[in-house]
């Protein structure tokens, strides 16, 4: 399902017009965003969790030229399913 798709749900669910579903579907997209760049979490019970997570500085392989390579050290947004909906997977 595309960002489209959801809208088109979300709009046919709740009665509410696709612009308006759009709109919210961006403000909790900013909402997260923000608050993982704030170095929170963001907890929907049932649902799951999205948090920052660090990553070291590793070694790799271009798997072109087989040539060793340093990958830095990066943030990357993660997300654990929370235990209802781990359960209905």
């Amino acid at each position: 399902m595309n960002k489209a798709e959801l809208i088109n749900k979300i709009a046919d669910d709740t009665g509410v017009t696709k612009t308006q579903a759009n709109a919210g579907i961006d403000s909790f997209i900013e909402a997260v965003t923000k608050t993982l760049k704030g170095g929170g979490k963001v907890t929907l019970v049932g649902f799951g969790t999205f948090s920052v997570s660090k990553r070291k500085a590793r070694k790799g392989r271009n798997p072109q030229t087989g040539a060793e390579i340093n990958i830095k050290a990066r943030k990357v947004a993660r997300f654990k399913a929370g235990k209802d909906l781990a359960g209905k997977l």
